[in-house]
């Protein structure tokens, strides 16, 4: 068998969807596992000579590129170079475990023999192009993964911990970064405002974690990320911000001792990689979307927030009620 799988981004939805794959990997060893995803993402499937422990092979969706530039030639360029390839691997079975009309195109381009998708996909275009529509099963969006690629392909799985590619440069350089000293990492930012905790907040945090006597780092993807220089400047110098792609995000988190943050990307990563962590939900349910891994965790929702998944910029109640020193007693449980 030859499958491909398609869940293109975001960083905490590759992650939810690799336990299912891992899965599938474990109990069909000699299967051919590719994946469709972002460049961005691409780091936690595989490493820079493009291996890695689970799928055989990546294709890149420039997805950033067509939305920036959707008639371009560049964006046209790499649609039909990306249907070239996805075509010429003459996959047995395409799975979309994202659900988005975007997705569903990619998926449809490959011509698998077969292709499966949730009946009720996150937009409801996409059931459009599946050939097989499965109902979607589970309370958590990895057992609902597991449910989908383990039917799709006529296999029980059972989800357990998965493996992340590994980069020397990237070990490396973790390690002068961080060096033998215990570190939290702050995951301040989100995927929207609304599920974000107030950088006041993480700026005091920060305070209280120093006098702890932990080093407080706070991870960007560029320079100019303001929100990291926010809380930088609310803890008063006691947090620093580092600059890192996915790979070294990976590599650095691997060498923290503890992670706060939202219900973001690498809140996700830190569950995955076994790293304890305090996790502060707002409008999303953790029920349905919170870490999963080994590691010791601790996830904080207050009653007054209620389950949306609309992408607002408007404060959620209930993640403003959480204190810093409910966030501190959560540390010191972990610790």
């Amino acid at each position: 068998m030859k499958i491909l799988i398609v869940r293109v981004g975001a960083m905490g939805d590759v992650l939810h969807a690799l336990p299912a794959v891992a899965a599938l990997r474990r109990v069909r060893q000699e299967w051919e596992i590719d994946w469709a995803v972002d460049p961005r993402w691409a780091a936690l499937l595989v490493d820079s000579e493009g291996k890695g422990p689970v799928v055989g092979r990546v294709h890149l969706a420039e997805t950033k590129l067509w939305k920036k530039a959707p008639a371009s030639p560049a964006t046209l360029r790499s649609v039909f170079e990306l249907r070239r390839a996805l075509r010429g691997e003459s996959y047995d079975l395409a799975v979309d475990m994202q659900g988005t009309l975007r997705s569903a195109v990619i998926g449809r381009m490959a011509g698998a023999g077969q292709f499966a998708g949730y009946s009720d996909p996150r937009e409801a275009m996409a059931a459009k192009f599946y050939k097989t529509k499965l109902e979607r099963q589970g309370r958590h969006v990895i057992e609902q993964g597991a449910a989908l690629l383990g039917e799709a392909c006529g296999v029980a799985l059972e989800t357990s911990d998965v493996e992340l590619p590994h980069e020397e440069w990237a070990d490396h350089w973790a390690a002068e970064v961080v060096g033998d000293r215990q570190t939290c990492l702050l995951a301040a930012g989100a995927g929207w405002a609304a599920k974000c905790w107030a950088v006041e907040k993480y700026g005091e945090l920060a305070v209280e974690l120093k006098a702890m006597g932990m080093d407080v780092v706070v991870n960007a993807s560029r320079k100019d990320d303001a929100r990291a220089a926010a809380v930088v400047a609310a803890s008063g110098g006691v947090a620093r911000v580092v600059v890192c792609n996915v790979a070294g995000l990976t590599a650095l988190m691997r060498r923290m001792t503890l992670l706060v943050g939202g219900d973001s990307g690498p809140t996700h990563l830190a569950a995955a990689l076994g790293i304890p962590l305090v996790a502060l939900f707002g409008p999303t349910d953790p029920e349905r979307n919170g870490p999963r891994g080994p590691g010791a965790k601790v996830v904080l929702r207050d009653p007054a927030s209620v389950t949306s998944y609309k992408r607002t910029n408007a404060e959620d109640a209930g993640l403003a009620k959480i204190s810093v020193g409910t966030v501190v007693d959560a540390v010191r449980s972990l610790l």
